[in-house]
């Protein structure tokens, strides 16, 4: 049985990796490999219903937090609520301008997401910067920084809250433990690209004729919306501390708070007007397709863990490598290859929460390298592929202008990491 199973794994996670070869939504083998695997294991091993409401249980607990906060981000977003930023950033030095995206991108990216703050950076870049090639670097940077960032905060990157929720690591913990490393990433390359633009001035684009927009949010609108959402995203540690409730509890009552707020702010304009304005409308906004290919991902691998395969996995790796320390690391740099969350999934099956308690190094270094290691390739990460088609980046000029200094910032920070450990 434990043959086919891995066999089944194997090829949908080869259809995973090659999405964009084959032209096939990651969505849909994720789902394909994920009923396989239970239609087999249940033949095999008779009736598996209490351990698929068990995995039901945890996987519904990830898939409400992620609507949750991606719900509240598009709502910020239908604000121009990230135009607060934005309206701040002015300096007519191509290297100041990088450090402030740089570290802006890294900090947002804590409390926002990955995925999400390389788009708004982006936007950002695109509305100060005129020349393809420099915005091109910063892309680049911004896709290093929000990964960087991400890896550090429980809401910043999936793989992080995967392990939050799960109860491998808390959220005090995993600032204090992957902050420097996380920043020693980020500053690395930064310091790099720096050298390769200083002195150049900020050509900035063409002015051009902007379309009319029917209905605009004022100023008090974007910044109450702005501060409320992010406050609420990051009280959302705080409440489960509290109240040792699941995480995704706060963060549903959060989204509660802001669709009170957004309500009562419009409730006054016609239904026209406030159309675009609602939860309801971010509601369909929301990438329903990462949330269906989480649920998928996150079934297949538990088929794994329960039939034992990853316990073998981990007493293999541990045999045959030894040193923890090398295993994640090793882990880290084929996150640049294949998605980190089923790698991350795997990795929370792998080794038991009884042998490796709540903020053990294996699971703090776990969410530095899942988060950062994909930097490396511009296909290893969400913000990479989000940058990629919002920039047009080709693959190989990300190789010979990035991955290099990804990979040295990527051994760095985990080099800062095992030493501080």
């Amino acid at each position: 049985m434990n043959t086919i199973l891995i066999l089944i794994f194997v090829l949908a996670y080869a259809a995973i990796a090659f999405e964009h070869p084959l032209k096939v939504n990651k969505s849909a083998p994720a789902l394909i490999g994920a009923g396989l695997l239970w239609t087999v294991y249940a033949l095999s091993a008779g009736n598996v219903g209490e351990q698929l409401n068990e995995t039901v249980s945890g996987t519904a607990q990830i898939i409400f937090f992620l609507m949750g906060a991606m719900t509240i981000v598009e709502v910020i977003d239908a604000h121009d609520g990230f135009d607060v930023i934005t309206e701040k950033i002015k300096t007519t030095k191509t290297v100041t301008l990088l450090w402030l995206v740089g570290f802006v991108t890294f900090f947002l990216s804590a409390v926002l997401d990955n995925l999400t703050t390389t788009i708004v950076m982006i936007s950002v870049a695109r509305k100060l910067l005129g020349q393809r090639e420099d915005r091109l670097f910063f892309a680049g940077i911004i896709v290093i920084a929000a990964n960087a960032g991400g890896a550090w905060s429980p809401l910043g990157d999936v793989t992080t809250t995967m392990l939050w929720i799960g109860g491998q690591i808390t959220a005090l913990a995993i600032i204090k433990g992957l902050f420097i490393p996380s920043l020693i990433n980020m500053v690395v390359p930064l310091l790099v690209v720096n050298l390769m633009l200083k002195g150049k001035q900020i050509e900035a684009p063409k002015a051009k004729p902007s379309s009319a927009v029917q209905y605009q949010t004022n100023t008090i609108e974007k910044k109450l919306i702005f501060y409320t959402g992010l406050i609420t995203l990051c009280s959302v540690p705080a409440f489960k501390t509290v109240t040792h409730l699941p995480p995704f509890m706060g963060i549903l009552f959060a989204l509660g708070i802001l669709w009170l707020l957004s309500e009562i702010l419009h409730r006054k304009k016609s239904d026209a007007e406030k159309q675009h304005l609602t939860l309801v409308t971010a509601l369909q906004r929301i990438d329903m397709g990462s949330v269906v290919f989480f649920i998928g991902i996150l079934l297949a691998v538990a088929v794994l863990e329960h039939a034992h395969i990853l316990a073998e996995l981990a007493e293999w790796l541990d045999k045959t490598v030894g040193n923890q320390a090398i295993i994640v690391t090793l882990l880290g740099l084929a996150s640049a290859v294949v998605d980190n969350v089923p790698l991350v999934a795997a990795s929370m099956g792998m080794y038991p929460l009884s042998q490796y308690p709540a903020d053990s190094f294996i699971w703090e270094f776990l969410a530095y390298a899942a988060g950062t290691g994909g930097s490396i390739l511009i296909i290893g990460s969400a913000a990479g592929v989000a940058a990629m088609g919002l920039e047009k980046i080709e693959f190989f000029w990300y190789v010979r202008k990035f991955s290099l200094l990804a990979l040295i910032g990527y051994l760095s920070g985990a080099a800062v990491y095992v030493l501080l450990s």
